[in-house]
């Protein structure tokens, strides 16, 4: 697990996109060691590749956008996601349009994808990178924060007035396990009222039932029973994750988030990254090599809620 992963043959994919409801080609290719992951808009002629990283996220409403000298790609942050939750390091995604297929609305057919192809492993260390300090962000009242750990955890809590999701907060150590067990299947959420304006509006036009839970004032409209518990959080996890996986390497820190989104989640990586002394890039290791580095101690409990509200 410490070596840098590709996928082993290409994979073919073929969805509608969220936006123009249009068909979507999509291919995803292996890539050497020390790529990252790459977008390349085939529509286009001589288009510059997007390199699948947090200071190229150039839009995040709705979705994270993706762009390089004038060419974007949106919708990265389930497939992202799947990569991060499947271990791939290093990957081409070649499409012909500029949002990624929307599949069902959740990372789970991408992850799927990944484990029919297998996965290649190539001789190159990982990098990680080592949260020493707390880095934090805010923007009116959500929030999202780095604090140093022994492993990649995840705390996220969510707040909504509506009767069916109110509050729901889930905490994880990450894993490809239990990514690919409690996340990856949680599909997108949204309400009735906000799809009809912005399809009025012409967006979102491949949005439905078939990949999103919709809801109206009261209840979830969609007639199938949800896969797993709390999957309003866990879709927001999912995206996290996906949103993340930006920085370029494995995080070994705990990320705690409090209404949290695209725009904050990227402003967190931002303000990460202008902090030099809150991190530092390592070679990885085994576990038990990393749970003997002097730099990482552990501060004091606390109640992690609490704290990032205050």
């Amino acid at each position: 697990m410490n070596l840098q992963r590709t996928i082993k043959k290409e994979i073919n994919c073929f969805n509608i996109g969220l936006h123009t409801g249009r068909k979507v080609n999509m291919k995803i290719k292996p890539a050497p060691a020390d790529t990252g992951i790459v977008f390349i808009r085939k529509d286009l002629l001589d288009a510059t590749p997007i390199e699948a990283r947090y200071d190229n996220v150039c839009d995040t409403t709705l979705a994270t956008t993706l762009g390089s000298n004038g060419v974007t790609v949106s919708t990265v942050e389930h497939l992202l996601s799947a990569f991060s939750g499947m271990g791939v390091d290093n990957a081409v995604v070649e499409l012909d349009s500029f949002e990624v297929p929307v599949m069902d609305g959740s990372a789970l057919p991408f992850v799927n994808m990944l484990k029919e192809v297998g996965t290649h492993v190539q001789k190159k260390n990982k990098k990680l990178l080592i949260i020493k300090k707390p880095v934090s962000v805010n923007n009116g009242d959500g929030s999202a924060m780095f604090v140093p750990s022994d492993e990649f955890k995840i705390t996220y809590e969510i707040d909504f007035k509506h009767p069916v999701i109110g509050k729901q907060s889930y905490s994880m150590t990450f894993s490809d396990e239990g990514y690919e067990k409690e996340i990856c299947a949680a599909q997108t959420f949204g309400f009735l009222k906000d799809l009809e304006f912005l399809q009025a509006k012409g967006l979102a036009l491949g949005g439905s039932l078939k990949n999103a839970i919709v809801l109206d004032e009261k209840k979830i409209i969609n007639k199938e029973e949800q896969r797993i518990e709390n999957v309003f959080v866990k879709h927001k996890i999912l995206d996290a994750i996906g949103d993340l996986f930006l920085l370029g390497m494995p995080i070994i820190g705990h990320f705690i988030a409090y209404k949290s989104g695209h725009r904050l989640n990227n402003l967190l990586l931002r303000e990460l990254m202008a902090k030099k002394e809150c991190w530092e890039i390592v070679n990885c290791i085994n576990k038990e090599e990393v749970h003997k580095l002097n730099f990482l101690k552990k501060i004091p409990s606390f109640k992690i809620l609490d704290a990032i509200r205050a």
